[in-house]
């Protein structure tokens, strides 16, 4: 017997368990708040679905409510100084997400008056904003019907209709039956329920089958493990790039920073001087790649990994006087780095130098 959920069953099904079992979420217009007559803002939504991109909500949460309390409107952010954003997002990472904010935020406030566009085709049209960001936006604070596709949502589809096609060539296919089974009515709904099933009864790892809705509908747990679903294909090993951090302190107890170039990998972020290290290539890792002549002394190693590579930095440290560092960039002193737009992996070379940078006091 054929049990593959219609469309027209699945909706219900799955609004009944999201009004009982919802998550409630900082952004979030929950739906006993939606009786009440609340709505959605699209700009709570569409800041939250960036920063949700390859970050776990709980990482979010904070940030996302700073950057509410620091620019409670697009407009207001429209305006902020660009290093006062980087300063604010960093430890999220993936530092392009912050700069397209930035750049969305004014495309928003100069182009449309403030106000987002409420479909698909326009929110694609602004800096930032894909395929999966502006089918979310859409949905959850215009209520269209757009079909939402994130890691969760996969995971539930996959499982569903136990699709056999690995990752990522099964993502078309996923569209497509989410497409059919999001409903005219509730849509956002639809597409949150979607995400907070698969983000707690569908787990990648032992998902509470007993207490998911489609169970009796469910292709993977009749014919084989849901946790073999998603399929996905052979990860290959990430490559290992090479490259120096240069940490220098002087007498104030100041370190010597410097901004990135606006594009590339954690462009306009801070740093300490280093060596011209990329995901494809290898920067010069010896003490000869020095930034400018002192007594640079070896501490180490640090690694980080990225995305789509691992990078190992060799750490130097050196006292120096300011007169012998040039002119491009500036002292920092080191009470302060919490403060400064420090991506991860230099806060990591700082501390290999200097171990208590980064504690509360010094």
């Amino acid at each position: 017997m054929d049990n593959t959920i219609t469309a027209a069953k699945a909706a219900p099904l799955l609004l009944e368990w999201y009004d009982r079992h919802h998550r409630e979420l900082p952004w979030r217009v929950s739906p006993s708040m939606a009786r009440q007559g609340v709505v959605a803002n699209p700009y709570h939504i569409w800041m939250s679905e960036v920063m949700l991109q390859q970050t776990t909500v709980q990482a979010v949460k904070a940030y996302f409510e700073k950057f509410l309390a620091l620019w409670p409107s697009v407009e207001d952010l429209a305006a902020a100084d660009n290093e006062d954003v980087m300063k604010a997002w960093a430890g999220l990472g993936y530092y392009a997400r912050a700069r397209n904010l930035k750049k969305c935020a004014e495309a928003v406030a100069r182009n449309h008056g403030g106000h987002f566009p409420d479909t698909e085709e326009g929110l694609k049209a602004l800096p930032g904003i894909g395929d999966y960001t502006a089918a979310a936006v859409a949905a959850i604070a215009f209520n269209r019907q757009s079909a939402v596709l994130d890691g969760n949502v996969e995971r539930v589809v996959s499982r569903l209709y136990a699709i056999e096609t690995p990752l990522p060539a099964a993502k078309p296919e996923m569209r497509g039956l989410v497409a059919a089974l999001t409903p005219a009515d509730r849509p956002g709904d639809f597409a949150q329920a979607m995400m907070d099933l698969g983000a707690t009864i569908c787990t990648p790892k032992r998902p509470a089958c007993s207490l998911c809705p489609f169970r009796p509908h469910c292709l993977a747990l009749s014919v084989a493990d849901p946790e073999t679903f998603p399929r996905k294909a052979k990860k290959k090993d990430k490559p290992l790039r090479l490259g120096a951090a240069f940490v220098a302190i002087d007498a104030r107890d100041t370190v010597y920073l410097r901004k990135r170039g606006e594009t590339g990998l954690l462009g306009g972020m801070t740093e300490v001087p280093g060596t011209a290290w990329t995901a494809r290539q290898d920067g010069d890792t010896s003490v000869a790649a020095q930034p400018f002549a002192a007594a640079w002394e070896d501490c180490g190693t640090i690694s980080h990994v990225f995305t789509h590579f691992e990078l190992r930095l060799s750490v130097y440290r050196a006292n120096v006087a300011r007169a012998e560092t040039g002119d491009d960039g500036w002292w920092e002193p080191v009470s302060s780095l919490k403060a400064q737009a420090l991506p991860t992996v230099m806060k990591k070379a700082i501390a290999q130098a200097i171990p208590d940078a980064f504690k509360a006091e010094r």
